[in-house]
């Protein structure tokens, strides 16, 4: 029975489990968007979403604390300067998991497990391009116009 074990052990002893996590942590931060399988994103979003908690008051004790578990100061950086000033503001809820599909080899169900803020796509408040069409005639072909204009009426004038 599995009474009281709240957490899933991913067929891995402790040490290997914790390194695996801390190693998948380092790269989301990093990369800010990785590819792996649905079980492994979801304890990944657990073990990741308290030290983005922790990265948003920089202290010399939350460096430390948020090092223990990570122990890559390269990410630890990047957290605490980058990452924590995008989520500031956001109350929780920092990693988005999305469901990709079956892998080809063990048919093993892949997920895309990325931060939030850092997806322009889904993020409504994020700055949106400004769409263009090709339609119609282009700046510089309107300016030829205009000057080509100017010209036959200066040499109206002339005359």
């Amino acid at each position: 029975m599995r009474h009281g074990k709240k957490f899933n052990h991913l067929g891995r002893q402790t040490a290997h489990r914790k390194a695996m996590l801390a190693n998948m942590a380092c790269s989301l931060i990093e990369h800010k968007r990785i590819n792996t399988t649905v079980a492994k994103a979801k304890a990944l979003r657990q073990f990741v979403e308290p030290l983005i908690t922790k990265s948003k008051d920089d202290t010399t004790h939350n460096r430390r604390i948020v090092f223990s578990y990570l122990r890559n100061k390269y990410a630890i950086t990047e957290l605490f300067k980058e990452v924590s000033v995008k989520v500031a503001d956001r109350p929780g809820g920092y990693v988005r998991i999305i469901k990709l599909g079956n892998r080809q080899g063990d048919n093993a169900p892949m997920a895309m497990v990325e931060l939030v803020d850092y997806n322009t796509t889904y993020n409504p408040n994020s700055k949106k391009k400004k769409k263009t069409t090709r339609r119609g005639k282009s700046k510089k072909a309107e300016d030829t116009v205009v000057d080509a204009a100017d010209t036959t009426e200066e040499t109206k004038s002339d005359n």
